[in-house]
């Protein structure tokens, strides 16, 4: 199992990746067009679409 880890925004990234918009009900109701980044590590996550979404690393 991988890590499920979410990030708010202006967090660091933890590691070099790409990490895409996760909502808080997105188990339930998937998000269309999420936003996707490329992050460095230490590079600061930007804002969200909405204040109710984290970011999290994309998965394989």
């Amino acid at each position: 199992m991988g890590e499920w880890t979410q990030f708010s925004p202006g967090d660091k990234a933890p590691n070099d990746g790409t990490y895409i918009e996760d909502g808080v009900n997105s188990f339930h109701m998937g998000i269309n067009n999420p936003k996707k980044v490329q992050l460095r590590k230490g590079d600061r996550f930007p804002d969200t679409t909405n204040h109710e979404r984290k970011w999290k690393k994309m998965g394989h």
